[in-house]
């Protein structure tokens, strides 16, 4: 993926922000957002580990190498290392190393082929016990419609076992501060008939849909699980409740709408839940504007009215803990944010959580981790 234009988002104002933008062109232009990771504001706290041996499964990660935005192999390793017990992870797209030539729809592959080789080097045990990439999120263009067969079967090739599910990014929203002013999402994109002709493809090929959108459009999700209850939905970042833009300031009324579309997407059974990503610029808690970086306490007090919704509704077996760095990282360091995930879970008993920390992502991603079975 070559950057065409590397720069500094700007708000209303004119004022810059600490999130990099690098533009790359492959079908269209894609803006990912990439928050500026302070190493000294993140070591002004730091925490021993609760519970360091309960087992985890780490199912949302990125890795990737942009200038002025670097998180390679070696950086998820030492995050991993810092006291927590991470058996696995599972690497999700994040549009990091297509390939610069080649038919446009297999570009994406080469993204695939990067994590599975990280796969490969995390598999030899030489970095440590825990299995990085063991399983891969990837992306091929589900707006290819019938023709999306053909980059499908070329992804599961390139994944070499590893690539257990497709991810394309639909989070849109009206306001450009919101969605980014080159967002590949356009409205409804779920229910468009290209779309969801290629979406059908997915049960063909054993792979799982990850879905990343705003709370705005989880009713849009619900419709499409109903569409085809035979293809299991993984929705990202619990839905990303915005708290951004024209949600500002309106915590309780996000927070009533967002529980109302979660009530209606847990009742489709096909669907389960990734806990985290709520330290997200767009989620609105504004972790990056303190003088020290949040503790796992008060990271527990704000994000529990969601995470708990989301337990009560999918239970813990539809429901697993992610990290979502480095995203996340410009927010808070990895073993807090673990710690913080322990703490919203105290109450439950060893069996559920098992399944939060590691069974429901071992199962749902299919990693045949015999440490992790329920």
């Amino acid at each position: 993926m070559a950057a065409t234009a590397i720069g500094i988002i700007k708000d209303e104002a004119g004022c810059a922000v600490d999130w990099i933008f690098i533009m790359t062109a492959m079908g269209g232009i894609h803006i990912p957002r990439y928050p500026i990771i302070r190493h000294e504001w993140l070591s002004l706290l730091t925490e021993e580990p609760i519970e360091p041996d309960l087992p985890i499964i780490d199912p949302h990660h990125h890795l990737w190498d942009h200038t002025g935005a670097r998180y390679m192999f070696d950086d998820l390793m030492a995050d991993l290392n810092t006291g927590h017990n991470i058996l696995a992870t599972v690497y999700a797209q994040a549009y990091a190393m297509y390939r610069s030539d080649g038919p446009e729809a297999l570009r994406p592959i080469g993204e695939i082929e990067f994590a599975n080789g990280a796969g490969a080097m995390s598999a030899s045990g030489i970095y440590g016990p825990a299995r990085a990439c063991a399983g891969i999120i990837g992306f091929v263009d589900l707006r290819l419609g019938t023709a999306v067969d053909d980059a499908l079967q070329a992804a599961v090739a390139a994944g070499n076992g590893r690539l257990k599910a497709i991810r394309h990014i639909t989070a849109w929203d009206r306001d450009i501060s919101i969605r980014g002013t080159a967002s590949q999402a356009v409205p409804n994109m779920l229910a468009d008939p290209a779309f969801r002709q290629g979406f059908s493809q997915l049960a063909n090929h054993d792979l799982t849909f990850d879905a990343f959108l705003y709370h705005t459009q989880l009713d849009e999700l619900t419709d499409l699980a109903q569409s085809f209850p035979d293809t299991h939905i993984v929705l990202d970042h619990a839905g990303t409740p915005l708290g951004v833009g024209r949600f500002m300031d309106k915590r309780d009324e996000v927070l009533n709408d967002w529980k109302r579309s979660i009530d209606r997407l847990a009742t489709c059974p096909n669907v389960s839940v990734k806990l985290g990503g709520l330290a997200m610029k767009n989620c609105g808690f504004q972790l990056d504007q303190s003088p020290l970086p949040p503790s796992s306490e008060y990271l527990a007090e704000i994000w529990s009215p969601f995470v708990d919704h989301c337990i009560g509704r999918f239970g813990p077996s539809r429901c697993m803990f992610e990290s979502n760095f480095p995203v996340d990282k410009g927010f808070v360091s990895y073993g807090v944010l673990w710690n913080a995930f322990k703490r919203m879970a105290k109450s439950y008993d060893q069996k559920e959580k098992q399944r939060l920390f590691s069974g429901t992502a071992n199962q749902i991603y299919r990693l045949g981790l015999d440490a992790c079975a329920p």
